[in-house]
């Protein structure tokens, strides 16, 4: 049912991305963090708010951050702030934070965790907003966050600072009102409606807005003034678009993918790379278009988390077996999309696992199959695409095509050859 004859050769393709990065990351963020000082006075206590994963840097960010505090006087604390994850509770968000390194021997620190939160106000929409006892121990507050493009949703504000506040420092309370909105169009005027109350109701002197490139470098840190962050945050989010990264195509017959896991993305795969979201009553995007989705594998990272597994359609047994379906499921209910833990077709190997792929492409002829492999969807400088799709990617400041065309082979445990991530090479 699988074998090599039944694929396209395959061929290395590197892909450039525009990329500009910040190479003193420490020099930046004093920059930054010295437009917020003016605010601070001697004595007081500044919460920093962390939780957010995979920002590049993040370590960095905060020893600045947290040095320039006590060179004014003041008293840093780390607050986390990660709405209902680490399962809403103090232990799991202590966990989030030790594997993320923000500790406090890391940070010379205190670390506050919390998972209580309460109503400081209502909008004219009778949208609540809501802030974790902890904000309230603290007489100024910092939100530091990456801005980018959300897997569930889109509008003119999306993950960023705004998200930190209503989302991150609501807690659990102010996760479940936005998880539970339902209609995925309202998220991003939720985002401003409740985000600007907390900045009324709140001291929230100012945040640090992070932008990454397509690379996952940092491309740009940038201090806003917290009465500005409804202003300032949209342009950042467009800014954070332009450098994302991308397939080489958008139309796909097959995409493989090594590893999804939530150290690529919250969803674990990312719904903005693979043209998918699952999320009732919502449209699929118009681009990219890929018929059959294949993952073969879940990271360590993400401790048998597999949101997003729902998005592809085939996997081999040995990923499922790592499924901790609990938090899985947790995850899933918390977003109220439970499509996207939903189990695919699985084998007992990968290479049974591709074989019912291209079964499920069988009308496709084999010279024309768009087929690409890629290591996750978070970096995708490199992949191999078939011989169809090379034909197309004639723009040599895009693309280079690397190599021979290469057959599509498995070894004795049916494990696919051809990988591009080191550690299942």
């Amino acid at each position: 049912m699988a074998g090599s004859r039944q694929y396209p050769k395959m061929i290395l393709v590197r892909q450039t991305f525009e990329r500009p990065q910040i190479t003193d990351v420490r020099a930046a963020m004093r920059a930054e963090m010295a437009r917020l000082m003016p605010f601070v006075k001697p004595g007081q206590r500044v919460g920093i708010t962390v939780g957010s994963r995979g920002i590049q840097n993040i370590l960095t960010i905060l020893e600045v951050a947290v040095q320039m505090l006590k060179d004014a006087g003041a008293a840093p604390v780390l607050l986390a702030a990660m709405g209902s994850h680490g399962g809403g509770t103090e232990e799991g968000q202590k966990e989030v934070l030790d594997s993320l390194g923000i500790t406090e021997e890391r940070l010379k620190a205190e670390i506050v965790t919390c998972n209580t939160g309460k109503e400081i106000g209502k909008t004219a929409s009778g949208l609540v907003a809501y802030m974790l006892e902890s904000a309230f121990a603290v007489d100024a507050i910092i939100p530091v966050n990456r801005v980018k493009t959300h897997t569930s949703f889109k509008g003119s504000v999306e993950s960023g600072l705004l998200k930190k506040l209503v989302v991150g420092l609501g807690g659990p309370p102010g996760a479940a009102q936005f998880h539970n909105l339902g209609r995925s169009e309202l998220l991003s005027p939720l985002l401003l409606d409740v985000g600007s109350l907390i900045i009324e109701k709140m001291p929230v002197i100012g945040g640090i807005a992070i932008v990454e490139n397509g690379y996952e470098e940092t491309a740009k840190i940038v201090a806003i003034e917290g009465k500005n962050f409804v202003r300032e945050e949209p342009p950042l989010l467009e800014y954070s678009k332009r450098l994302m990264p991308s397939l080489p195509v958008e139309r796909i017959d097959a995409l493989v993918i090594e590893e999804m896991g939530k150290n690529y993305s919250g969803t674990g795969l990312d719904t903005n790379i693979i043209g998918r979201l699952r999320i009732d009553r919502v449209p699929e995007p118009d681009s990219p278009v890929v018929t059959s989705i294949a993952v073969l594998d879940l990271s360590e990272e993400s401790h048998g988390n597999a949101c997003g597994i729902g998005l592809c359609d085939f996997a081999p047994k040995s990923l499922v077996d790592k499924i901790d379906r609990k938090a899985t499921y947790l995850n899933c209910l918390t977003t109220t999309f439970v499509k996207r833990a939903f189990i695919p077709m699985y084998r007992d190997t990968e290479e049974e696992t591709l074989g019912i792929m291209m079964e499920r492409l069988r009308q496709v002829p084999l010279e024309k199959m768009r087929v690409v492999f890629i290591p996750n969807t978070l970096f995708l400088t490199e992949c191999y695409v078939s011989e169809a799709i090379a034909g197309e990617l004639t723009d040599t400041s895009r693309f280079e095509i690397c190599g021979e065309p290469r057959p599509v082979t498995f070894d004795r445990d049916g494990r696919l050859a051809l990988r591009l991530s080191p550690r299942h090479s």
